[in-house]
């Protein structure tokens, strides 16, 4: 934690994660950082957890990682419990951001606290089912969550499922302050001409994590009987042993492949026969909103949340019910078998290039953290005016 004390010029923003290691939260907040750090701020973004970010920081950015949890031990436990609190402390006692955004759970619930004994404005970010986070959690720690929620200048959602279930909790219904910002397209550079795979392909991006599904995928192209055409899969995580088993048992290690993480997306997306997005939860899937850009046509399972948000079944994509692996198969046989349905769906999937144009997305995140911050700099200029007694 190398940041001196009153080193920054321009007013201070606080971005704060539990993690900058792969994943859709991820990828949104550093953007935000980089794209406030353009924009007459000093954005600061501070990770709970020393990791390696998977996504370029800009410059400008500082970046402070708070703890290196490497042991899970109970007197570790307490021991990164005290340094994260004297440390976040220490931060907004130094650097006076005029707003703190934070996103996930465990850093809302650490900027709530600490932002509110330093009385500095925080703004909360659930990305993901809240049946998975804070309405899942013991009543002690729910209340906490809740209690700081209610203090925040606001709760943003990526999803209106996401709203909506929190406010069919009977305790999260009092929220009054939620608002809803989708995630923006992310641009990437122009794709190349080279070749990413020998054969056709359907592609999957995202964390290899249960939530994400991918084994359902596996299994329902394996059900498929789409034999000309490949699946490849981007993207890493403790998941990656089960499904490399699952592949083998199914006899598919020669048409399924787990390639690891790529930083040429743009080249699978424009390349792949389509799309799929397995998830058994989202809160606004990122890899479907950026393969939707690039006219990728793309099937989603119907799950909570963000799909049925992206996509109108039929129109831009294709919608499968949640649990079904027939009707997942099913819908990518129809689709490659379908050259006149890919070409439609594509076309119109290229729409939400526009609704969800980062100019537009940004945008609204600066007006709602401006709203908070211009607050924090006028009581900080009336403190400062006001004669010392």
């Amino acid at each position: 934690m190398n940041i001196p004390a009153a080193s920054f010029s321009k007013p201070v923003l606080f971005f704060i994660i539990p993690s900058l290691k792969g994943g859709g939260a991820e990828r949104v907040i550093i953007s935000l950082a980089n794209y406030f750090n353009k924009n007459n701020f000093q954005s600061v973004l501070i990770s709970l957890n020393n990791d390696v970010p998977a996504y370029e920081i800009e410059n400008g950015v500082k970046v402070v990682y708070l703890t290196n949890r490497q042991k899970s031990q109970f007197t570790h436990r307490i021991y990164h419990i005290a340094e994260t609190f004297y440390k976040l402390i220490k931060l907004l006692r130094t650097e006076k951001p005029v707003c703190t955004l934070s996103f996930i759970t465990s850093a809302n619930i650490w900027a709530g606290i600490t932002c509110s004994l330093t009385r500095v404005p925080y703004i909360v970010s659930e990305r993901t089912s809240p049946d998975r986070s804070v309405i899942s959690f013991n009543y002690l720690h729910k209340h906490l969550a809740l209690n700081l929620y209610k203090k925040s200048a606001a709760v943003v959602v990526s999803a209106k499922g996401v709203e909506d279930c929190l406010l069919k909790d009977k305790d999260f219904k009092a929220l009054n302050n939620i608002e809803r910002i989708t995630n923006a397209v992310t641009i990437f550079q122009s794709p190349s001409d080279q070749k990413v795979h020998h054969r056709r392909f359907i592609l999957g991006v995202g964390r290899l994590a249960y939530v994400k599904g991918f084994d359902i995928l596996i299994e329902a192209y394996a059900k498929s009987g789409l034999n000309d055409i490949d699946l490849i899969i981007i993207g890493d995580g403790e998941e990656r042993a089960n499904l490399v088993c699952q592949i083998f048992n199914l006899g598919l290690k020669e048409r399924v492949l787990l390639p690891g993480s790529r930083n040429n997306l743009q080249d699978y997306y424009s390349q792949a026969e389509m799309f799929v997005l397995p998830s058994r939860n989202e809160g606004y899937p990122n890899a479907l909103v950026e393969a939707m850009s690039f006219g990728c046509p793309s099937v989603a399972v119907d799950c909570n949340f963000g799909p049925a948000e992206i996509i109108s079944n039929g129109e831009n994509g294709i919608l499968v019910n949640k649990a079904s692996i027939n009707g997942l198969a099913d819908a990518m046989r129809r689709l490659a078998g379908n050259e006149t349905l890919k070409t439609n769906l594509g076309n119109q999937a290229r729409i939400i290039s526009q609704t969800n144009h980062p100019d537009k997305i940004l945008g609204e995140w600066e007006t709602l953290i401006k709203k908070y911050a211009a607050v924090s700099e006028t009581a900080a200029q009336l403190t400062s005016s006001q004669p010392a007694l």
